[in-house]
């Protein structure tokens, strides 16, 4: 085996990089001199865990959605791993979507497709009691954010 190779300012790098995943490689350095701190062109890695901090989208416009309509449905779960959620409308992140036009062409699109799963669909004019909503169009033009719980 042959010697590391010496780098500039007294570094050494390993004979066999370390392969990352999309074909980068890591070469582990070490300093000839250990220092408290780094140097000019040197880096301190350290051990890190990145935790990724999740909330429930809102629909932040504000409209009283009283008079819209939404679709009942058969309770269903969240499919979000361990969320313990029972819908009972259809919902985007846990809120219930309204549309403004009961004959509107998204409402009976989704209708068919909760229909198609067994759910049991009917058109009903929304009420704030039964939960927090949120315009169907409102929810599109924020990008369709789901729920979801990551461990």
């Amino acid at each position: 085996m042959k010697a590391p190779e010496r780098l500039p300012g007294g570094l050494h790098t390993s004979e066999a990089p370390e392969r990352l995943p999309g074909g980068l490689r890591l070469f582990t350095t070490l300093a000839a001199m250990a220092t408290e701190y780094p140097r000019y062109g040197e880096m301190l890695l350290a051990d890190f865990e990145l935790e990724i901090e999740e909330e429930l989208w809102v629909d932040d416009t504000e409209t009283d959605h009283d008079g819209w309509f939404c679709v009942a449905t058969a309770p269903f779960p969240c499919p979000a791993e361990g969320c313990t959620f029972i819908a009972e409308f259809m919902t985007a992140a846990h809120l219930i979507l309204v549309w403004e036009e009961r004959d509107d062409p998204n409402l009976l699109r989704h209708a068919e497709r909760a229909k198609q799963v067994g759910r049991n669909p009917h058109v009903t004019d929304y009420e704030s009691s039964f939960g927090p909503s949120a315009s169907y169009y409102a929810w599109e033009a924020a990008g369709r954010p789901v729920h979801g719980v990551r461990k």
